[in-house]
């Protein structure tokens, strides 16, 4: 039998993360069916330059930078991210897949890091 944990409260973990001196940046995913319209509201969310495009490659580019943003922990909040799963579960799967793997990049191990942390939390 498989137990499915309930997804944390967006608020929540908002204060969580101010309280430890990282970075909120909530996304509401609740609008957004397709890729293009949640990229853009990732993108919007982080303060992307507009130089950075919207593909998957230059998406991946823009959360392993971040340099724009202060130096610290940047928590990305996605919300409602069932909506997207729901319209679209192959974008689902190709946004969040990118979302890990920047993520990855962006730990001590990563390589990456030059001062900036990605986490990445889906809440409701």
């Amino acid at each position: 039998m498989t137990t499915v944990m309930p997804l944390p409260d967006s608020r929540t973990v908002v204060d969580e993360a101010r309280a430890r001196g990282a970075y909120p940046h909530v996304i509401d995913g609740a609008p957004h069916g397709d890729r293009t319209g949640m990229l853009d509201a990732i993108a919007e969310a982080l303060s992307f330059p507009a130089h950075y495009g919207r593909s998957l490659d230059t998406f991946y580019d823009g959360l392993t930078d971040l340099s724009w943003l202060p130096s610290g922990e940047h928590v990305l909040i996605w919300t409602a991210a069932e909506r997207l799963k729901r319209a679209d579960p192959k974008s689902y799967l190709a946004v969040h897949g990118v979302l890990s793997d920047a993520q990855r990049a962006l730990t001590p191990r990563g390589g990456r890091r030059e001062g900036r942390i990605l986490t990445v939390v889906l809440a409701d």
